[in-house]
């Protein structure tokens, strides 16, 4: 007990300083958001990605919803799908792309923080989420009958309405990841100071060897797998201040991870509004592989 409360005192310090910077930067990229929803800025950049829409075997309408998701998050992504009435196909279609590149700002911010390049993590995600659109309308077999597709409808109650709904979903937000940064910051530091890393490292190195990681960025997969990049960006940075990784390897598995990662909460709840849970886990899993192994390629021929 003495052990466990001595791990307990320690990860304390570094989880309020980095809930705090989590939820600051939170808030602040939240209510931008905020605005450039309220002001239609969102829905007018949508407008103009409809065209494309139609080469991912989606309605034009369903440019707002990925356009939420991308700045917004998945629960934005999955109201205006569900509202559209899209049918298994092309919500499976859609909940790939989302998955790929949403929460944007904020993700692309903690991936940052851990020393990989903004500017990276933006172009690959991004170029991810349209490449799978497009391969998975050529691939993916007709499922279920054609829906009736609905224009998404804009929210028209006054600012002050709205703020407030923000400013509430903001507070427990808030809440939510105290709890969770606190709770995987002294799970981390329980698992360090028991000699758990190494162990943990090796059973899940046959895996990381698959998906072209190192076997020491198990931890940092896991957290972002289970848990995604907003709630579990605290425990992702401690691991990287921690010294038992390179930068290279957090670059690797930051690209993994930005592309497959929150398959829990996330997969369930895309499944749940009518999508293929296997194909969306599968298809983000290859291509993460892929794109790791590929980078891996260019540093080799670097050094070369």
């Amino acid at each position: 007990m003495n052990k466990l409360w001595a791990s307990v005192k320690a990860a304390l310090p570094g989880a309020a300083k980095i809930c705090l910077w989590m939820i600051e930067v939170t808030a602040g990229v939240s209510f931008a958001i905020f605005l450039l929803k309220y002001f239609g800025v969102l829905q007018w950049l949508s407008v103009y990605l409809e065209p494309l829409f139609k080469h991912f075997g989606l309605p034009g309408a369903a440019s707002l919803a990925w356009v939420s998701g991308y700045f917004v998050n998945c629960y934005s992504a999955i109201a205006a799908g569900v509202t559209m009435g899209l049918d298994v196909r092309q919500m499976t279609i859609l909940a790939v792309m989302v998955l790929c590149a949403h929460n944007m700002p904020i993700e692309v911010t903690v991936q940052k923080k851990t020393g990989t390049s903004a500017i990276l993590t933006i172009v690959v995600r991004t170029v991810s989420s349209i490449v799978m659109g497009l391969l998975l309308n050529l691939v993916l077999p007709a499922w279920g009958s054609a829906a009736a597709v609905e224009e998404a409808t804009v929210c028209t109650d006054p600012f002050w309405t709205q703020f407030i709904a923000w400013l509430v979903s903001m507070l427990k937000l808030a809440f939510k990841m105290t709890c969770i940064i606190f709770s995987l910051n002294i799970l981390q530091q329980i698992i360090a100071d028991s000699g758990a890393v190494e162990p943990m490292s090796k059973f899940l190195s046959p895996l990381m060897k698959v998906f072209g990681l190192p076997a020491s960025t198990a931890f940092f997969w896991v957290v972002a797998n289970l848990i995604g990049l907003a709630y579990g960006g605290a425990a992702m940075m401690k691991e990287a201040e921690s010294g038992r990784l390179s930068q290279r390897d957090i670059d690797l598995v930051n690209l993994h991870v930005g592309v497959s990662h929150s398959n829990l909460e996330d997969l369930i709840l895309f499944s749940l509004a009518g999508g293929v849970w296997w194909v969306i886990l599968f298809s983000r899993w290859i291509l993460s592989a892929v794109i790791v192994w590929i980078a891996r390629g260019v540093l080799a021929l670097r050094k070369a």
